[in-house]
């Protein structure tokens, strides 16, 4: 087990995810060990200094994040950067981390907060490749079909572009990462109440706005 040394601030915080994408031969043994606990277990052993361990849970979670990230800020760049300054914040927060949500949860929090912020900021809307990909049409589709479905998954990503911030956090958390409403209240800091009425203007201007694809 290697443990935290208090070194330089960005060295520090970077090393456990440098390692979890390539480990080290030494310890290799004993991450794939830690594979096998839980999160909760994980997160306690990373708080007292257990770099291995916090590399096992940036290796069982980084696809997701990155994921939302992507969803949220629309390109892969500065998906993986907010991703990334997650992980490094994470790690200087791990002695405060009070486990009254799960680790999961709690890293949705800190990475949605970036990429919000990040898109408070931005002047211009978001690039138009923000939502998944359509999946691959059947190769018996006709071409008038598959055109429709293009046409359709474009006005879907256009619809969501002009969602607020808010409504787009909490639609992609639901509908595409398959939290519950409790959970999503804690991401974004706000009441079970609110997550519904967010979700509920957010679905009303998505049917509306999908209503010529009906």
């Amino acid at each position: 087990m290697r443990n935290r040394t208090d070194p330089s601030p960005q060295a520090g915080a970077d090393l456990p995810l440098r390692s979890a994408a390539v480990p080290i031969a030494g310890v290799a043994a004993e991450q794939d060990a830690a594979g096998a606990l839980d999160d909760s277990v994980l997160a306690i052993r990373a708080s007292e200094g257990d770099e291995d361990a916090f590399a096992v849970l940036v290796r069982r979670h980084s696809s997701r994040l990155l994921a939302l990230a992507q969803h949220l800020l629309g390109n892969r760049a500065d998906a993986e950067d907010a991703v990334q300054e997650a992980f490094i914040s994470a790690w200087r927060r791990l002695p405060e981390f009070r486990h009254s949500a799960s680790f999961s949860t709690w890293m949705y929090r800190i990475v949605t907060n970036r990429c919000l912020n990040a898109l408070r900021r931005r002047p211009h809307p978001l690039p138009l490749d923000t939502v998944p990909e359509p999946t691959a049409a059947d190769a018996n589709s006709s071409p008038p079909k598959v055109a429709e479905t293009d046409a359709a998954t474009a006005a879907l990503t256009q619809a969501l572009l002009e969602l607020g911030p808010e409504l787009r956090v909490c639609w992609v958390l639901r509908e595409l990462h398959g939290l519950h409403y409790e959970e999503i209240a804690h991401v974004m800091g706000s009441s079970e109440q609110t997550v519904r009425g967010r979700l509920f203007r957010a679905r009303r201007a998505l049917t509306e706005a999908m209503r010529p694809w009906r």
